[in-house]
């Protein structure tokens, strides 16, 4: 009994100690403001847009932040985890630089309001959204078509592999990084000519 005792005190005791040397859990958010300093973009077109589906590959379908591991793997951050799922943030960003780039009013998302002519729809599929491998920046792989509801156009099929560079290799500089290529994926949506932005003072 003594020793069944002993062993019981021991393996808790362990546990405890475990649990203690656990780092704490850090949870960081893609800003809601765009990551450049940009003015007023004339679009020329009077196009209504919506931004339709927007998927995500099921390996971003978690709260940790995943990093590359060996040729081909990818390790979560069991300590560094997203503020809000990516299947939250990733549209609603993305709905937000667009505006910005568009216009307000040429914008919108489902559900329409009464009288709002959608003239191009975008629907959106992510391919990829990580560090690179060195930690270096952020890749992300996407590919979209842009539709005319009307039927009077043919749609457009496209896709970008983007790279957004990091200010260093922390996690904070990569999720820094990752809302700077969501920026540029905005901008080859809305048809504007990829240029390197300038980055606003600070951290974003």
């Amino acid at each position: 009994m003594k020793k069944t005792l002993s062993a019981t005190l021991t393996l808790a005791a362990a546990l405890l100690a475990g649990c203690a040397a656990s780092p704490p859990v850090r949870l960081y958010q893609l800003r809601a403001e765009p990551p450049v300093a940009i003015g007023v973009l004339a679009i020329p077109s009077g196009w209504t847009w919506q931004l339709a589906a927007v998927q995500l590959p099921d390996y971003l379908d978690r709260d940790a932040i995943v990093v590359p591991y060996g040729q081909a793997g990818l390790q979560a951050h069991s300590s560094d985890r997203w503020a809000e799922p990516l299947r939250s943030s990733v549209p609603r960003l993305l709905r937000t630089d667009l505006a910005a780039l568009l216009g307000e009013d040429r914008l919108w998302t489902a559900p329409l309001p009464a009288g709002v002519v959608v003239t191009r729809q975008i629907r959106l599929e992510l391919l990829a959204f990580e560090p690179l491998a060195d930690l270096s920046g952020v890749r992300l792989r996407a590919r979209w078509s842009v539709q005319d509801p009307s039927g009077g156009t043919p749609a457009r099929n496209e896709s970008a592999e983007l790279v957004a560079l990091s200010d260093g290799r922390d996690v904070d500089s990569l999720v820094s990084a990752h809302r700077l290529a969501l920026w540029r994926l905005a901008e080859r949506l809305a048809g504007v000519p990829a240029t390197e932005p300038t980055r606003r003072a600070g951290r974003w």
